[in-house]
């Protein structure tokens, strides 16, 4: 178990390792690349350098100056020790916005998650034990619907429905405009409006692969030899469903949710 474990740890840095190169080489491939644009609007500004000076400038200062595979090496040693550079947009280190913005994400995952398990799964369980019927067929286009939205268009959509012309939510940011005026209370109630419409759209996007994946295994569970057994022994349908068939279900759910 050990070896294997091991084993796959290393066939995961490897393939890491190849697609970060696969990614470098063909961004270094580009006709053109931001370097250019930030040059150029350098350069622009009075009593500033030539394009040609700031493209060594900044060519130097990433590594864009060397090789691919030095260069590569370069950008992968600075990855490694936490240095990422600067932020073009923002103009400070990027690990600094990433410090900011790691935890809502993980915040906004953890709830989105937690939110599709509580729902995906109970509605393919049912669609399971339903099979054929109307709320079946009702469930399964539910599924699909959501698992062929892309996320920029919900996203989009959810914006100008519930910002644009409702105007129940704010179009952006983390908090409102009045947020030093409220209190302590109420800026936790402003933070978490501002997260409603990120986590619905992540929890839309996502159910519908579970809910057809607890469906499909449930079914199969369901279809099992032990299972008629148990309804041929009396076996309360409930008890048939959660205690006996739904156990056994959980096995392949749990290692696709891990």
């Amino acid at each position: 178990m050990r070896k294997y474990i091991l084993k796959r740890l290393l066939m995961s840095v490897g393939i890491l390792i190849m697609v970060s190169f696969i990614i470098y080489v063909l961004m270094r491939c580009l006709p053109t690349s931001y370097l250019e644009t930030v040059a150029r609007q350098k350069s622009m500004q009075p009593g500033s350098k030539s394009f040609e000076e700031w493209m060594q400038q900044l060519s130097a200062t990433y590594g864009m100056d060397k090789g691919i595979i030095p260069g590569f090496i370069t950008w992968a040693g600075r990855a490694i020790r936490g240095d990422f550079g600067d932020s073009w947009k923002w103009t400070v280190p990027v690990i600094q916005k990433f410090k900011e913005s790691v935890w809502i994400s993980f915040v906004m995952g953890g709830i989105a998650f937690l939110l599709e398990i509580l729902i995906a799964i109970p509605l393919g369980i049912i669609a399971a034990t339903k099979q054929y019927s109307k709320t079946d067929y009702t469930i399964t286009v539910v599924a699909l619907a959501c698992f062929s939205l892309p996320t920029f268009f919900f996203a989009s959509l959810m914006k100008l429905v519930f910002s644009v012309k409702l105007g129940w939510f704010d179009l952006g940011g983390l908090i409102g405009r009045n947020y030093e005026q409220l209190s302590a209370a109420a800026r936790v109630g402003d933070k978490a409006m501002h997260l409603v419409l990120p986590i619905i759209t992540l929890v839309v996007i996502n159910i519908g692969y579970l809910m057809r994946y607890t469906r499909t295994n449930m079914l199969e569970v369901l279809n099992a030899d032990y299972i008629r057994t148990a309804r041929a022994k009396g076996v309360a349908e409930h008890k048939v469903i959660y205690y006996h068939a739904f156990r056994n279900t959980l096995i392949p759910l749990v290692t696709m949710l891990g």
